[in-house]
């Protein structure tokens, strides 16, 4: 299939107790698939995966399973390590019912250019599943230039990519004009999500989505089809909710906004990740106002 449109990086509510509240899970996926999202994202950065018990991320992919089946929405699944190994294993284990895998570049370890092709070369082979590779280098420490990307996407079995780079910088300008009709490119940062749709980008994933569904899809919408102007008013607001969503590390601020909207149970996160001062919920609690 082809990646293109809204994905939204769903959050992992708490319950009070301090588990995962698999309602509120299921009632935002369908709450953002009714505002205009093409589909959903479970075990993103944004839904702390890495603090989730193995038996709690297979709970949270069975419900967006649930909810993907019956709205007929593709699911994408974060996965994969910096063990070639260890992703293997978890890839081979998915769902096939699952739309795609959104895989990382192997992070920390800094492998040569051609490791990472490789590393992706034999994920493909075993994953029953499309890959997105996952480019976001201020997290993986691995920065990828445009001859690797293009290598990469020629891969069997690697389908698009989230593009998470922190700038539009040279890199990004010469992927997205080579990338053109070869492969599926999101946009990663919602702070740049506008100029890379500009740019020939089919789509976002985007965590402040979790808040504002509805105008980010229009956003996508609005670069598809020409409508530029609209389009660029439009992220020019949304560029003011990324700022004070970003303000504090993923996803603290993005729940407290959705507890505030009452939408999930409570703002909790765990750690090492703390909750959000009061002033910086207040300051993205403004920037949604703002958007009308």
């Amino acid at each position: 299939m082809t990646f293109s449109g809204l994905f939204v990086p769903l959050v992992t509510p708490f319950t009070s107790a301090g588990d995962v509240a698999y309602d509120a899970v299921a009632k935002l996926a369908n709450e953002v698939l009714d505002e205009g999202a093409t589909g959903v994202v479970a075990l993103g950065t944004t839904g702390e995966p890495a603090t989730l018990s193995a038996a709690e991320r297979r709970g949270v992919v069975e419900v967006c399973i649930e909810v993907c089946l019956d709205r007929g929405a593709p699911l994408i699944v974060g996965t994969g390590t910096n063990s070639t190994t260890d992703s293997e294993r978890a890839l081979a284990a998915l769902d096939p019912r699952i739309a795609g895998a959104l895989t990382v570049v192997p992070y920390y370890t800094k492998p040569s250019r051609r490791g990472v092709i490789e590393h992706f070369r034999r994920l493909g082979a075993v994953s029953p599943v499309p890959l997105l590779i996952y480019n976001i280098p201020h997290r993986t420490g691995c920065v990828l230039d445009v001859e690797t990307l293009c290598r990469l996407a020629e891969l069997p079995n690697i389908a698009g990519f989230k593009h998470a780079v922190g700038a539009v910088d040279e890199t990004t300008i010469a992927w997205l004009a080579a990338a053109g009709a070869h492969t599926d490119v999101l946009c990663g940062d919602d702070l740049y999500a506008s100029p890379l749709l500009a740019l020939g980008a089919r789509g976002a994933i985007a965590t402040c989505a979790n808040a504002a569904p509805a105008a980010y899809a229009e956003l996508v919408a609005a670069w598809r089809d020409g409508r530029v102007d609209a389009a660029r008013e439009l992220g020019n607001r949304l560029a003011g909710l990324a700022q004070a969503v970003f303000a504090e590390p993923n996803p603290v601020v993005v729940k407290a906004v959705l507890a505030a909207q009452g939408r999930i149970p409570n703002a909790a996160v765990r750690l090492p990740l703390l909750a959000a001062a009061p002033e910086t919920t207040a300051a993205a609690l403004a920037a949604l106002h703002r958007l009308g």
